[in-house]
């Protein structure tokens, strides 16, 4: 069964060795195991549903906490203190664009907010409900899940909007194909959701972006329904597919989208390389994204990340002989770890693979072979439960992303990890930062940093250094101008700090949209803006 208020499977675990709890415990101190609340009592707290009767509609106590959050670390806190504060009055399963249509004219009617919701995945508050007088409807695609056509010429695919990553996945391996978009989220996430949020999965620089795999669909809005043809190409005018992307339900409810398929590749490996510093890490990986070699992923740790995958990677006699092989090579203190996937044709493959070991050679790169890559593939959407490890020894964990110019790549990375190191130096806490390039580009990088810090005695103060300390890389970020999320989307999190990414002309232009589909303002508000 799922988890109420962690991540993932409940059966799942991610052990720590005691090697890897030793090197937490010095980076930050030690932690001390919350007391969180029991099911039974959250779900006392769930107050009468304000909810006019609709047949589509459930009231059931159970079902509006499981939909009450996301998996932001203010939604964990919330969970696990106990002190979820609001929830949708109700949740509806829509099995078709008919029941949403109606879903919509009964919100109308009745004054009712609607949140749509996909996996529940969301790290940026885009799925809570937020105080008004309205009474709030979620509503769940999930039994919007199946294949309704696929193209064998053109392998365009349309699906309903609530499928999983991997039942979509399932259903194209069966037809020879795949999309390729693996966001650390898989396991949960949606198509719809990946779409509404401008998505990027861990393979994007082969398989693309969602921006580029979304070529079509539907979206059932309080003004009607809006279609969007699958062209491969159109110069009719703005695209308006591009109304859909990143809008986090503001809208309308996505009900079905059209994606481009892939052949599954002949071959598909995961290499390791080391370099001597993070500065021959990111010559390296720069060289090669900016020659055009047809690889699938490219993934640069800095330092602090590297020695912390290994710390606490287990597997200790596969890291001791690759700490061996290292140091033969000369690569010890400061090494970063370059992450390579190639995707495709054997012979492609074979190709891509010499020319971009070749470039990581000239910059001091040392092959560590296939062996450690191929563990981070297996291992890649277990990493989040590793969330739920540390929770119960008393740490929290949080991600934030962005993306700039390959120019400001170091001062940025640099600027982030001040901010977020010294954000409790007042209080005497530790917070251990670590970061890597995820999602490469010829003219630039993203950047994704992990931050730990120790779980406090109260759930106020853990929120309140949150808090300090997301504030604080935010506005690191915004003073290099650069995104203020590469992939996670806006939410509430982020909403502060969007206008001065789009400017006051450009916050018009959206607010103009979403009054033209939504006329009542009924999709999501106090979410992407306000």
């Amino acid at each position: 069964m799922r988890r109420w208020n962690g991540w993932g499977d409940s059966d799942t675990y991610y052990p720590l060795h005691a090697t890897a709890i030793r090197f937490l415990k010095e980076r930050v101190g030690p932690g001390t195991p919350p007391k969180d609340a029991a099911w039974p009592d959250v779900l006392a707290s769930v107050p009468p549903s304000r909810l006019p009767a609709h047949r589509l509609v459930s009231i059931d106590p159970a079902e509006r906490l499981r939909h009450a959050r996301g998996q932001s670390l203010p939604d964990w806190l919330a969970l696990r203190a106990g002190r979820v504060g609001l929830f949708p009055d109700g949740v509806a399963y829509p099995a078709g664009e008919g029941e949403v249509r109606a879903l919509l004219r009964y919100a109308v009617e009745a004054g009712v907010r609607l949140i749509p919701y996909g996996g529940g995945t969301s790290v940026v508050g885009h799925i809570q409900p937020l105080p008004g007088d309205s009474p709030v409807l979620t509503v769940d695609l999930a039994r919007l899940n199946r294949l309704l056509r696929f193209n064998e010429s053109s392998h365009l695919a349309t699906f309903g909007a609530g499928i999983a990553g991997p039942d979509l996945e399932a259903q194209l391996r069966a037809r020879g194909c795949t999309l390729g978009h693996y966001p650390q989220s898989f396991e949960y996430s949606t198509l719809g959701g990946w779409i509404a949020t401008r998505s990027s999965g861990q393979q994007s620089l082969g398989y693309g972006r969602i921006e580029r795999l979304f070529a079509g669909g539907r979206l059932e809005t309080p003004a009607g329904t809006l279609v969007m043809p699958p062209f491969p190409a159109s110069a009719a005018g703005p695209d308006l597919r591009d109304l859909v992307l990143g809008s986090e339900g503001r809208l309308g409810i996505l009900t079905e989208a059209t994606v481009r398929a892939s052949r599954l590749p002949e071959r598909e490996d995961f290499h390791a390389v080391f370099f001597h510093s993070w500065e021959d890490g990111q010559a390296g990986a720069r060289e090669i994204i900016q020659a055009g070699l047809p690889l699938s992923m490219l993934r640069l740790s800095t330092a602090p990340e590297t020695e912390t995958t290994l710390a606490l990677a287990g597997h200790e006699r596969l890291i001791a002989a690759l700490k061996q092989l290292l140091s033969v090579r000369g690569v010890g203190a400061g090494k970063v770890m370059l992450l390579l996937a190639f995707s495709g044709r054997n012979d492609l493959v074979k190709a891509a693979r010499k020319a971009a070991l070749g470039i990581a050679r000239r910059h001091g790169g040392v092959h560590a072979g296939r062996v450690f890559g191929s563990q981070w593939r297996k291992s890649r959407f277990r990493t989040p439960y590793l969330r739920n490890t540390l929770w119960e020894m008393g740490y929290a964990i949080d991600t934030l992303e962005t993306a700039t110019d390959w120019a400001d790549v170091p001062a940025l990375v640099a600027a982030i990890g001040h901010a977020l190191c010294a954000g409790l130096e007042t209080g005497g806490e530790r917070v251990h930062v670590f970061t890597h390039l995820s999602h490469l580009y010829p003219y630039g990088s993203s950047i994704y940093t992990t931050y730990l810090y120790r779980l406090a005695a109260e759930p106020d103060e853990t929120l309140r250094r949150w808090q300090v300390l997301k504030a604080a890389a935010s506005q690191a970020i915004q003073s290099h101008g650069a995104t203020i999320t590469h992939q996670h989307g806006v939410g509430i999190d982020h909403l502060p700090y969007l206008p001065a990414e789009k400017g006051a002309l450009g916050m018009q232009v959206m607010r103009a949209i979403a009054k033209e589909l939504d006329p009542a303002g009924i999709m999501n508000p106090g979410k992407l803006f306000l």
